[in-house]
């Protein structure tokens, strides 16, 4: 037991902060692998969904298409983007992710482009019918404001990459 304690004082030191500092990253370092392994799970799934719903909806519209005159792919297709951009931002996740076990830094370019792709789908995927103006102006200041903040960081980098 005195062992025991004897780590324990040697551990929360104020003097020996090192290695409370290598905890904490092997921590940090665990749960970005879980976060990767859960998140290569979520692409996998979104992929599998995105293939199950092409199947379903392409062939119901093709069978409604030879049916009637009236073809009303829009909606349809509106879907199909959201999917996909639900894999593309997953796939931007994941790459925030790995880049932290890389470097073991949030790189917040890449961050900010993740951010911008979601708002991005959002407008994408707009209804004019379900939403108002005020939902519109909210994703289009969203998109300007991260815009503007990339821009900075871009600049910010390669003006540090120059000197």
């Amino acid at each position: 037991m005195g062992r025991f304690t004897k780590q324990l004082r040697r551990f929360f030191s104020p003097k020996k902060d090192e290695g409370f500092l290598q905890f904490i990253e092997g921590i940090e370092i665990i749960v970005a692998k879980i976060l990767s392994l859960a998140m290569v799970g979520v692409t996998l799934f979104a992929v599998f969904e995105l293939i199950i719903f092409l199947i379903q909806n392409l062939s119901f519209e093709v069978r409604r298409l030879s049916e009637e005159s009236n073809f009303h792919l829009k909606s349809t297709l509106f879907e199909i983007f959201g999917l996909f951009l639900n894999i593309l931002i997953a796939l931007e996740i994941l790459e925030n992710i790995t880049a932290y076990l890389k470097k073991h830094v949030f790189q917040v370019e890449l961050v900010i482009a993740t951010s911008l792709i979601a708002v991005a789908r959002k407008i994408i995927i707009f209804d004019l019918d379900k939403k108002t103006g005020i939902d519109l102006i909210g994703l289009a200041l969203a998109i300007f404001a991260l815009s503007i903040s990339y821009l900075i960081i871009s600049y910010q980098k390669t003006k540090s990459n120059n000197h």
